[in-house]
């Protein structure tokens, strides 16, 4: 008796770890497998196909994730990809040890419309081309030695139907929403006790899975409250005695928490929720750059025995949506990304990528200094949601929808899949904003969204808003699509921006193919100048864009901007406008090989608002012929940079828009160009430099795959750069040569993207453009050695040789995961203490207004709401308004958001206890404009209409439809308007 207590006392000592030991989790998790492995593939219908003894021995073998009509993926333009009916089949087994067991089947999505079968018979459908589904295969399939079949008809329409409404589906768009159809992501299959819990799928089994979330959050003594939630359904034919408990593992594989939780008896046929929670202390909190994540095991005991063990991967943030800004983990951070297509896609590929390659795209944003994705229009598939994750990139989450508002079936259909999207992702710490819309939608119906999102994640730290919300009481937040937003209030930032467009092959007019602004074809007879840039246009473009952000951030004022979105990461097989038929603005390519404008992205964001980290970069090249003299630009945060070549000073650059310095007329020379970063005490803080490279003498290539490898699964993919470089082995930056390539082994070519016939999709010969490419190969289901050859005439050869190593599979059942083998970045470290702005200005309130006609409408010219706004009558002597401030001060800005502001100019002139500060004629913007004046003590503010204003639009911008879509205003020249304004007093000289 001594001896057992003695025991029992060492096992109550040890610590959580050791008696919560992986040997326990490793014995009870629950069976999940990769089913992506031996699929076939028919493209067309045909009857019988459902049956299990349907001869399909003539189809195409293929593992998933597989559209089948890839091919077309960047070859033909969005509108032109492949449609039609497809039929995929597996055959499989199952061990005998799933008896008496539940059987799941996940299927992570597919497009558009879907019947399956399971042996002959039918088990569901799902419809909505976006979302993962879940069916129940348990009292359907054979065991052992016996064979089964899961057949699945796909049809992948743009103008699909609903079986039993008829309805279309808003986003089913051939504008934004690529169509790769079939099955062209995921498929899991689970084996869980009778007694279980359940899985995040609402579609089709109506379950919610697990849920977990912190609060009481106390960043600075890394602790939380823990709490998980458990949907548990007992399907056995008698009650269960059942408690439930957690244990959370941290990224080195140590147990840091076990929690005990509810126990209780549930009915037989019963589903209940089953909780627990507790503090958890040394905590590493999820953040931008930082995507340090926990496994959390729930395990579901019955008499003391574990039967389920789950196995969640997420982490913990605490969030905050208020006074106009966001907050992560109690540090203010504006938003700075991409508004990227959801489809995410490559090209011959599609959609279809293994994980690797969705955190070396995802993961690139990151190291361009980008904290943002927002995905557009729909619902992202969840290996680019775990990809985020991993990568500390935070997203905006979509649900579906298209460029309105919709009603009846339509409405109901988004509301369906925002709640299934919400109960599928909302585990996952990098999804902070839901959005309802890309564009406005109806108070009522933004408010039935977030009903699903309190129903569904109340507790999750997440926004729920929608695209031009700005007055909305019930949005969390919002913004518009170009312009510049403002608040007190919830967050206004640009939902994308910046739309302008350029082939990286495009380095500027000065190099071949010598592309100048604008050139290339009309555009629905609008002229391409506004938009179709090269290198050099399109990054200053995307400095003078973001400066409009920049200058709005959080520290300049109580209104500020929280950021925005840029259109589009990748070039995209998209809506286009250009000479080739895909969306060529992104800052990356559509092999993510970065263009100037990563770059100057780069440059700018590198801080959680105000620039953190110097950085300078050199836009451009330095391979010119001595006949050219050009402006050469510099991106840098300094406060002044210099320009050296071969060891000569050039001078300083002439600085606008913050970040951009201009040297004029710069003579090339062969040789060294360095351009040197000053701050304002006059210290070196970075630098960048170009050496002209010689003659093209070689092609050099290098591989890009797993961490864990490359695996002989049918679909794993290496990522193969090449370049020609000279005899130092420089980059030759305007070499354009055509390269060959010989691949020999188990692998499947895919190929790459270069300007040409069919944009040189699949084909073995192709160009490198600015001097480098890249192509994609794909492993076979057989492992072995692999070699790539590429040549070309007058250069050296290279040859890669890879290795793809087995994957264990059998029966058609994998239990390897690629992206549970992935990890995670953590390069920018964890959120900083310390504050992420200085404030270099201080509002100065206005308590009071007077004007000289329209005085009822008068507050609505600083009322924090840009849906309203007040102006004059248009009679002369009238065109005035008077601002009474709290208090007297030193002003030294005025802010405006005029009328009409991105076409119209108004002659003003400003008075301060009636003495002129300021006359002139106001700027016309995407937004906001500041009006510095020296600084003058008072406590009256007149603004006054000096003459007509002038109408004309400054922009030029070119919408999706083809239009220049601006506001129409019907006003007189004679009347003076203004939105919001804003009194300051500066802190800060920049």
């Amino acid at each position: 008796m001594k001896h057992i207590l003695l025991y029992l006392l060492i096992i109550l000592l040890l610590p959580a770890e050791s008696f919560a030991s992986k040997r326990f989790f490793n014995d009870n998790e629950r069976a999940k497998y990769n089913f992506n492995s031996g699929w076939l593939l028919f493209v067309g219908d045909s009857s019988g196909v459902e049956q299990q003894k349907f001869n399909d021995a003539s189809w195409k073998k293929i593992t998933l994730p597989h559209a089948f009509n890839e091919d077309d993926a960047f070859k033909v333009s969005i509108d032109k990809l492949t449609t039609g009916i497809i039929w995929y089949r597996k055959h499989f087994k199952l061990p005998l040890s799933a008896k008496d067991k539940k059987i799941f089947l996940e299927f992570q999505g597919i497009r558009q419309g879907g019947e399956f079968y399971v042996n002959g018979k039918a088990i569901g459908t799902h419809e909505n081309g976006i979302m993962a589904c879940g069916f129940d295969l348990s009292n359907l399939v054979n065991l052992g030695k016996k064979d089964n079949v899961i057949a699945v008809r796909i049809d992948n329409s743009w103008d699909y139907k609903e079986k039993k409404t008829g309805s279309t589906f808003q986003w089913n768009d051939r504008n934004f929403n690529a169509n790769y159809g079939g099955i062209p992501k995921n498929v899991v299959l689970h084996i869980t006790p009778k007694t279980y819990q359940t899985l995040p799928l609402y579609s089709n089994l109506q379950t919610t899975g697990t849920y977990i979330y912190a609060k009481d959050i106390n960043i600075k003594q890394q602790s939380a409250v823990v709490c998980v939630e458990s949907e548990i359904k007992n399907e056995t034919k008698k009650p269960q005695d059942i408690s439930f408990e957690v244990f959370i593992e941290d990224m080195n594989g140590k147990i840091i928490k076990e929690i005990k939780g509810e126990r209780k008896v549930l009915a037989e046929e019963e589903k209940a929720l089953f909780k627990t929670e507790d503090k958890v202390s040394g905590l590493h909190f999820w953040s931008w750059g930082y995507g340090y994540l926990y496994n959390v095991y729930s395990v579901l005991s019955i008499n003391g025995k574990a039967i389920d063990v789950v196995k969640t991967r997420t982490g913990f943030r605490k969030t905050a949506f208020e006074k106009g800004m966001v907050s992560l983990n109690d540090r203010i951070l504006q938003l700075k990304g991409y508004a990227q297509r959801t489809s995410n896609e490559w090209p011959a590929v599609g959609v279809s990528v293994p994980a690797w390659l969705s955190d070396f795209s995802n993961g690139l944003m990151v190291k361009g200094n980008a904290n943002l994705v927002r995905w557009m229009h729909i619902t992202p598939w969840k290996q680019d949601v775990e990809s985020c994750d991993r990568v500390g990139l935070i997203q905006a989450m979509p649900a579906g929808d298209s460029e309105k508002d919709a009603i009846g079936r339509k409405w109901e259909q988004r509301k369906e899949v925002m709640r299934d999207a919400i109960i599928y992702n909302r585990n996952n710490p990098s999804i902070l904003f839901y959005e309802c819309g890309n564009k406005g939608i109806f108070e009522e119906h933004m408010k039935e969204m977030k009903a699903i999102r309190d129903l569904y994640d109340p507790y999750g730290g997440r926004a729920i808003g929608a695209r031009e919300m700005l007055d909305s009481k019930t949005a969390e937040y919002g913004g518009e699509m170009l312009y510049i937003n403002k608040s007190a209030r919830h967050p206004m930032w640009a939902m994308e921006y910046s739309r302008d467009e350029g082939l990286r092959k495009y380095w500027d007019e000065f190099t071949p193919p010598y592309h100048k602004n604008g050139a290339g074809p009309l555009y629905k007879g609008q002229n391409a100048f506004d938009y179709n840039r090269n290198q050099d246009s399109h990054a200053i473009e995307n400095i003078i864009r973001w400066y409009d952000y920049y200058r709005e951030r959080p520290g300049t004022g109580e209104r500020v901007s929280s950021g925005g979105t840029n259109i589009v990461f990748s070039d995209s097989n998209t809506h286009f406008r250009g000479e080739e038929n895909y969306r060529r603005s992104g800052e990356v390519d559509a092999m993510r090989l970065p263009k100037d404008a990563f770059f100057v992205h780069q440059v700018m964001w590198d801080g959680w608002v105000d620039v953190e980290k110097p950085h300078t970069h050199i836009i451009g090249h330095w391979n010119y012929t001595p006949q050219v003299r050009k402006d050469i630009y510099v991106a840098s945060t300094g406060s002044k940079v210099e320009l050296q070549l071969n060891g000569k000073s050039l001078g300083y650059g002439q600085q606008s828009y913050q970040f951009l310095f201009t040297f004029k007329d710069v003579q090339w020379e062969k040789g060294k160009l360095i351009a040197i970063s000053y701050n304002k005490e006059g210290k070196e803080i970075s630098r960048d430099e170009f050496r002209t490279a010689g003659t093209p003498f070689a092609i050099h290539m290098k591989n890009y795959e797993s961490p864990d490898g490359l695996i002989a699964d049918g679909a794993d993919m290496a990522l193969i750069e090449f370049e020609v470089v000279d005899k130092e082995g420089n980059r030759c930056p305007t070499a354009n040569n055509i390269v060959s390539f010989r691949l020999d082994g188990p692998a499947e070519w895919r190929g790459g993207i270069a300007q040409g016939q069919n944009n040189y999709i699949l084909a073995k010969e192709l160009p490198v453009e600015c001097g480098v490419n890249r192509v994609l190969i794909r492993t076979l289901p057989n492992a072995g050695n692999i070699s790539l050859t590429a040549s070309s005439i007058g250069l050296q050869t290279d040859s890669l040789s890879l290795t793809s190593k087995t994957m264990k599979e059998a029966n058609g059942l994998s239990e390897y995961f690629q992206a549970e083998h992935l990890p995670s970045y953590l390069e920018r470290g964890a959120t900083p203490f310390t504050s992420s702005f200085t404030i270099n200005r201080i509002p100065i309130h206005i308590v009071k207004v007077t004007a000289g006609s329209n005085e009822e409408k008068a507050l609505s010219s600083f009322d924090d709401n840009e849906e309203t706004e007040w102006d004059s009558d248009g009679e002369l002597g009238k065109n005035w308004i008077t601002y009474e401030l709290e208090r007297n001060d030193t002003i030294s800005e005025l802010v405006f958001k005029m009328n009409s502001w991105r076409n119209k100019t108004y002659p003003i002139r400003i008075l301060i206890d009636g003495k002129e500060v300021f006359r002139g004629d106001t700027e016309k913007s995407l937004g906001y404009i500041t009006i510095p004046i020296n600084s003058t003590v008072g406590r009256f503010v007149k603004v006054e209409l000096t003459g007509e204003n002038k109408e004309q639009d400054a922009f030029n911008i070119v919408e999706i439809t083809g239009k220049k879509e601006i506001k129409k205003q019907d006003k007189s020249r004679k009347q003076l308007g203004i939105v919001e304004v804003e009194i300051y007093k500066k802190t800060v000289v920049e």
